[in-house]
């Protein structure tokens, strides 16, 4: 792909996603799961404690501010003002797809944040799909990790996105060859994440088996790219269209990759709430994306970003207050009770959603419950 081209479908992507409805309309799933209250939570909400360790550094709360753009000079501003806001909240950041940079050496200032953000955790992104295609070998992966200082690159799966895009390369074939390669090679953590369709079990195993470092699973339920690039291509249109709501659920995806590997987990695809975090915690991620409700703030200022993330980590606390968790670890104790389309599919899939509501010291509940009654 030209360097223009490129360029410009980075404008087009960033336009498109400020200002058309790009949301799936299928939901993440966090609608059928309900935390169970305690009215006598037993902690000063004052200690609850949300750090936790990403990339061998301290988050004070377990966000990444996601990928959301880079290669066109208009994403220079957004990421600047992402990345101040991820440095002054202790979170961490990924940047937008490198592939502009790595056309044209002229647009990497619109990666390069470290100057404004020197301790976050920060990481570099490619498309799976240049490395499938050998247009891209190890050379270009370190290449984009380096000239942004960044901890850890993510590979990222876009196969609806291709599909319906109208330059798309479909051309996966080699896939799972291409991230074991840059696994064994790179010399730096390696994450994979999708776009918005989610991650299943199957694609989970294969992604361990490789050597990733982490898991994003990206779900169904956010921001759909096939709906933004029905936008871009009105003779592709129906395609993007028909596609919109295609993929795993993000509270689905969470369960999926929880049970069938042990990689740490981001949960990202649609969290627009601290309660959206704390369920997806509670499922088993070990951490929360976020990229669209922190696009527009963006494109403002860093303070304006800030707001968003503070009142989510805020709303985080509260619920984590409400069901008596002092820190995340504990927070992914606590009973969840699944219902509806997130039950039935799992329990479709052999898992059984009732232990996820039956964690709490169960034995010792009941025996207490015993007690009380036969006295």
């Amino acid at each position: 792909m030209t360097q223009n081209k490129t360029e410009n479908r980075k404008k087009e992507h960033i336009t498109i996603c400020i200002e058309k409805n790009i949301k799936s309309t299928k939901t993440t799933g966090f609608e059928d799961l309900t935390l169970v209250h305690h009215a006598l939570p037993s902690i000063n909400m004052s200690d609850i404690d949300t750090t936790c360790t990403f990339l061998n550094k301290t988050l004070k709360a377990p966000i990444i501010i996601e990928a959301i753009t880079g290669g066109a000079k208009i994403a220079e501003k957004i990421n600047k003002n992402l990345a101040i806001a991820a440095n002054d909240l202790g979170l961490a950041m990924g940047v937008g797809s490198q592939r502009a940079a790595i056309e044209d050496q002229t647009l990497e200032s619109t990666y390069t944040v470290r100057k404004v953000a020197p301790t976050i955790p920060l990481i570099g992104n490619l498309g799976a799909i240049q490395f499938s295609n050998n247009e891209y070998n190890i050379k270009d992966a370190k290449n984009a990790i380096n000239f942004i200082d960044a901890n850890a690159l993510a590979i990222h799966l876009n196969p609806l996105q291709e599909a319906t895009q109208p330059e798309g390369d479909l051309d996966f074939k080699n896939d799972k060859t291409a991230i074991k390669n840059i696994c064994q090679n790179l010399g730096k953590p390696v994450i994979v994440k999708e776009t918005g369709a989610g991650i299943s079990r199957e694609t989970a195993i294969e992604l361990e088996k490789s050597g990733v470092a982490i898991i994003d699973i990206a779900g169904l339920g956010g921001t759909s790219f096939s709906a933004v690039e029905s936008y871009r291509d009105k003779e592709k249109q129906p395609i993007g269209t028909v596609f919109k709501n295609w993929g795993i659920p993000t509270a689905i995806s969470i369960v999926e990759v929880t049970k069938s590997t042990k990689l740490p987990i981001i949960a990202s695809g649609g969290i627009r709430s601290g309660i959206d975090a704390a369920k997806a915690i509670c499922l088993g991620a070990n951490y929360v994306g976020l990229a669209l409700p922190l696009l527009k703030p963006a494109t403002k200022s860093a303070n304006d970003v800030k707001k968003v993330l503070q009142q989510i980590i805020h709303e985080l606390k509260t619920t984590m207050f409400l069901v008596g968790a002092k820190n995340l670890e504990e927070l992914k104790t606590k009973d969840i009770i699944i219902t509806g389309e997130t039950k039935e599919w799992l329990n479709t899939r052999g898992i059984d959603t009732k232990t996820y509501a039956n964690r709490e010291n169960i034995k010792n509940l009941r025996k207490n419950i015993k007690d009380v009654l036969y006295q």
